[in-house]
């Protein structure tokens, strides 16, 4: 989930210079893109397409990325204050960070089958309806409060290493239930803490990305190598800060002497 720098605003849309709010509904179209991204990506998953799926949320990654940094360099929410940017980008990252992937672990068989396959695909449905309509789910410091519903992740690794459907269940369940539980993830493009080694291992591990899908089947192990150990820090990372922000609070909350 990203957040476009979209605020509640007072001015008038009329008031503003038409070529101010014309780059406003350009970086609002570009965010919008992504509906188009997922609806593509539904259709490759139902043409037993994977591999282009995962292609789609790559670009929708990048998007996802960078379309935050646009709304707040062309000060979007001054330029078209009636449009609600946040919605919109929650919105579309519901689509593609939850549903077209679900979607596309369904279709390829990577769930059991039957009924046990959709009631595994509904528990991110559920749990990151919940994630996207959450007031503090960006606390004020600039971290995701829960799992950020990074499902697009579990459905490119699950493609990717072919787990068994109990080991991919398993994974689903778990990520759905962290969901709920208040530990603070890094917010790779704002957390400041670590912030310019969290960028530059967020930019490799995009490259790496799209290295293995490229090299697919048989992604170079040093990439895939490299891909897993970035999880493995941003996870350390996010649950440490989260470990010594609770530990501050408590000191404060201790009474003197």
């Amino acid at each position: 989930m990203s957040e476009p720098g979209i605020e509640e605003s007072g001015r008038d849309d009329t008031t503003t210079p038409p070529w101010f709010r014309m780059k406003a509904v350009f970086v609002h179209l570009y965010t919008a893109s992504g509906a188009v991204l997922a609806l593509l990506m539904l259709v490759a998953a139902f043409q037993g397409e994977a591999v282009k799926a995962l292609w789609l949320m790559f670009f929708s990654l990048l998007i996802d990325s960078t379309d935050g940094l646009l709304a707040r360099r062309f000060r979007v929410s001054e330029a078209l204050p009636s449009i609600d940017g946040a919605l919109l980008d929650n919105i579309v990252d519901y689509m593609t960070y939850v549903l077209a992937p679900m979607v596309l672990l369904w279709s390829e068989g990577y769930l059991p089958e039957g009924n046990a396959g959709i009631v595994l695909a509904s528990l991110p449905l559920l749990a990151s309806s919940y994630q996207f309509c959450r007031v503090d789910a960006k606390t004020d410091d600039h971290f995701f409060l829960g799992f950020p519903s990074y499902f697009n992740v579990v459905a490119f690794y699950a493609i990717v290493f072919g787990p068994s459907p109990g080991t991919l269940a398993a994974v689903l369940v778990v990520c759905s239930f962290l969901v709920f539980v208040p530990i603070r993830y890094v917010y790779p493009t704002r957390t400041v803490i670590f912030r310019r080694i969290s960028l530059t291992l967020t930019a490799l591990w995009l490259a790496s990305y799209a290295a293995i899908l490229w090299q697919m089947p048989d992604p170079n192990p040093l990439i895939l190598a490299f891909s897993v150990v970035y999880l493995f820090y941003y996870f350390g990372l996010s649950l440490y800060l989260s470990a010594k922000m609770l530990e501050a609070r408590r000191l404060e909350e201790q009474p003197e002497g």
